[in-house]
């Protein structure tokens, strides 16, 4: 279809991929491969015909185009393609800011966790789970997040700040936390 039609008529887009990125659909499973490895999602098959062509992939409804939800469906699909092409070429960081009003905060990463001593003066530390193919660094008050997958670096970030959630104190006073302050993106942007 021609790309001048209104929006709510469109029923198909096209992603373009970067070179040394392939695309390809096993069954339900959408698989991109790239210079920084393999991801893979789920797809809805039963409602986006995925075709992969040399250079893009076409995704088009297989629902009336004319459905909002059908247009949502669509696009939120070439994003999520979009960001399986990225984690693959780039990867994605996010950055969370420790801060330590009361006590002084000290975090490191040890074994696939991140630790946090001291926080409120607490005796033990608390700790937050690094999720798999996400990696940290503490750079000074800054924990770097690094992974391919931006839902798992999402989910860690999640995490992390979770983890020095304060119940039970006047959050006007104890601001003391780990606070996300750049959600996941796209290495070097």
């Amino acid at each position: 279809m021609s790309t001048d039609l209104p929006a709510a008529l469109r029923d198909r887009l096209d992603v373009p991929l970067p070179e040394g990125v392939s695309v390809r659909l096993e069954g339900r499973l959408l698989k991109v491969k790239g210079p920084l490895g393999e991801l893979a999602r789920d797809a809805p098959v039963e409602a986006i015909e995925f075709s992969p062509k040399k250079g893009s992939v076409s995704l088009k409804l297989k629902l009336p185009p004319n459905r909002k939800k059908s247009r949502a469906l669509l696009n939120t699909w070439e994003r999520h393609l979009m960001n399986l092409i990225a984690g693959t070429t780039h990867g994605f960081e996010a950055r969370l800011k420790s801060v330590a009003a009361h006590f002084p905060m000290k975090l490191q990463v040890k074994d696939r966790e991140l630790l946090i001593e001291n926080f409120l003066g607490e005796k033990y530390p608390r700790t937050a789970a690094l999720v798999d193919g996400v990696s940290a660094e503490v750079e000074g008050e800054f924990v770097v997040l690094r992974g391919n997958d931006i839902e798992r670096v999402g989910r860690c970030a999640a995490t992390i700040e979770r983890t020095t959630h304060i119940r039970d104190y006047d959050p006007r006073v104890f601001q003391d936390g780990i606070y996300i302050v750049e959600r996941a993106h796209p290495r070097g942007s």
